[in-house]
């Protein structure tokens, strides 16, 4: 056997003439060692620093001890920076919850598209929506594309298979007289502008609390938005809407213009009122101390306000 070059790890010359080079797994990729064979030390050393570099990345080394659960837990780390963390919280939970403990044991180039139709079928059966079990389908499909660009996996098993037709939800939009009511039912509320803020643009949740007094512009009648004001893990983030399309410039009614004077006049008086306490977010809706609304109390407010209409 040839002595190992200076930092080349474990390269040595088979019987055959051949070179040969072994490299040391982690638990994410099955544990044990992968090789690597050609015909001349220079080639042998290029695809170890390879998969070193692979290694160091994150990226799983394919192996046949590699199982699914093995293989997803590390792509759940991998495609983490890069994610909302809603929609990678979203993806993790698919994976924890129905896809490990399913088929995680399966090794991942065994994996059939049987077994991803078994999976699906349970989970229906199990009494998951269709609308669950397709964005499931929807976070094993990415992983196993990954997989392949990967040549982690030969092919995408789970593009062949049957995925279940998601459910169409009917909106039920207030009508005109509907929502009239509810802004009668809401006048005094100190939400109020808030809601007639959401019925006369359409805006979202996350958007209406995100917005801020200098994105209002009430002289010319215009609101813009650009931020989301969402809670992760206990920890208000502001972040912009995904899509251009979504950063968008609205014009607002002369009733929703007084509605959102009459509230900032409402809001100076309870800030002069807190004194050093007030957090100035430069919230449009906020509390009493000018901290972020919890969506599920805002929720809660325009459920009471309905039942009383």
């Amino acid at each position: 056997m040839a002595k190992r070059g200076h930092g080349e790890g474990s390269i040595y010359r088979d019987q055959d003439g051949s070179w040969r080079a072994a490299l040391t797994l982690g638990p994410e990729s099955g544990g044990g060692r992968k090789y690597f064979r050609g015909s001349t030390r220079q080639e042998v050393q290029q695809k170890l620093a390879a998969a070193r570099r692979a290694q160091e990345d994150g990226l799983p080394q394919v192996t046949g001890r590699q199982t699914v659960e093995q293989y997803l837990t590390s792509w759940l780390e991998t495609i983490k920076p890069t994610m909302d963390h809603s929609g990678w919280k979203r993806h993790g939970e698919y994976v924890r919850l129905h896809i490990i403990p399913a088929i995680g044991g399966i090794r991942l180039t065994a994996l059939t598209p049987q077994h991803v139709q078994a999976l699906y079928s349970d989970r229906l059966s199990s009494g998951l929506s269709t609308s669950t079990v397709h964005h499931l389908h929807a976070t094993l499909h990415k992983a196993l594309k990954d997989a392949e660009r990967l040549r982690l996996v030969a092919r995408n098993v789970t593009t062949l298979v049957n995925v279940p037709r998601m459910a169409e939800s009917e909106i039920h939009p207030l009508t005109r007289d509907e929502a009239r009511i509810l802004l009668d039912v809401a006048s005094g509320d100190p939400l109020y502008a808030l809601y007639a803020l959401a019925l006369a643009t359409g805006m979202r949740q996350s958007e209406l609390l995100g917005i801020q007094w200098t994105e209002l512009d009430l002289d010319h009648a215009l609101a813009r938005v650009r931020w989301q004001l969402k809670r992760e893990e206990g920890v208000w983030v502001w972040k912009q809407p995904k899509t251009r399309r979504s950063r968008r410039q609205i014009a607002l009614s002369p009733s929703t213009i007084v509605a959102l004077r009459a509230h900032q006049a409402a809001q100076d008086l309870k800030r002069a009122r807190a004194g050093t306490t007030w957090e100035d977010h430069e919230l449009v809706f906020c509390t009493r101390l000018g901290r972020p609304l919890s969506a599920r109390n805002v929720f809660r407010s325009v459920s009471a306000l309905i039942d009383q209409g």
